[in-house]
C-alpha cells in the first residue's frame, strides 16, 4: 500500500509526465510544417564551411539568402567571392562577375531539382513536397528541434547522404549538409530583423 504522503508525490510526478508526454506528441513534423508555412518571406545571412577532403581547412563563404514563398530562393555569397544563385520556379539562375551567366531548368535535372526542393521545401513548410523524395524524422522539441531529410532513391543518394536542419519554432538557423563521399557543408543561419 502506498502511503499518503507519497501519493502526492506520485501524482505530481505522473501530471508532469503526462503533460511533457502531450507536448511531445502535439510536436510533430506538422506542426514544424505550419511553423514554416507562415512565413511567407524571409531575409537572413549566412556563414556556410564546406569540408572538402582534399582540403585541409573548410572553406568558408558568407553572404545573404532571401525567400519569398512558395517557390523564390536567393543566395547571394558575398565573400570570399562574389556569386548569385536565384531560383524562381523551376528556373536556376547563377551569376559570378568572371563568368558567363548560367541559367537551367531543374525540369532538365531532376536530381538536382530533388536537392534544390530540400531548402526550398522546408522554408516554405511544404511537407508533401519534402516527402516526394526523401524520408523526414523530427527530433527534439519547439525550442530546439532537428529535421533529418533521408533520400529515398539511390539518384538522389548518390548527391547527397542526408541533410540536417536545425531550428526554434518556426526558423531555420542551421542546415548541414553530408555528401555520399565524405564531403560536408555547414550553414549557420541568421535572421535579419524587417526594418
Amino acid at each position: 500500500m502506498i502511503k499518503p504522503e507519497f501519493r502526492h508525490i506520485l501524482a505530481a510526478l505522473l501530471t508532469g509526465l503526462l503533460a511533457a508526454n502531450s507536448l511531445a506528441a502535439d510536436w510533430q513534423i506538422n506542426t514544424l510544417m505550419q511553423q514554416l508555412a507562415l512565413s511567407k518571406s524571409g531575409h537572413a545571412s549566412f556563414v556556410e564551411k564546406k569540408y572538402i577532403g582534399i582540403v585541409d581547412k573548410p572553406v568558408v563563404s558568407s553572404g545573404e539568402l532571401f525567400f519569398t514563398a512558395p517557390d523564390k530562393l536567393e543566395k547571394r555569397t558575398l565573400k570570399p567571392r562574389a556569386e548569385s544563385l536565384v531560383l524562381d520556379g523551376q528556373r536556376l539562375t547563377i551569376d559570378r562577375p568572371d563568368k558567363a551567366r548560367l541559367s537551367l531548368n531543374l525540369q532538365d535535372y531532376p536530381e538536382a531539382a530533388a536537392f534544390v526542393e530540400s531548402i526550398r521545401g522546408t522554408l516554405a513548410g511544404d511537407k508533401s513536397a519534402l516527402e516526394k523524395v526523401y524520408r523526414l524524422t523530427l527530433n527534439g522539441t519547439q525550442e530546439k528541434w532537428q529535421l533529418i531529410l533521408l533520400p529515398k532513391y539511390s539518384r538522389m543518394s548518390d548527391l547527397v547522404s542526408r541533410i540536417v536542419v536545425n531550428g526554434t519554432q518556426g526558423e531555420i538557423r542551421r542546415i548541414d549538409f553530408d555528401l555520399p563521399d565524405g564531403d560536408r557543408s555547414e550553414m549557420l543561419v541568421t535572421k535579419v530583423a524587417a526594418q
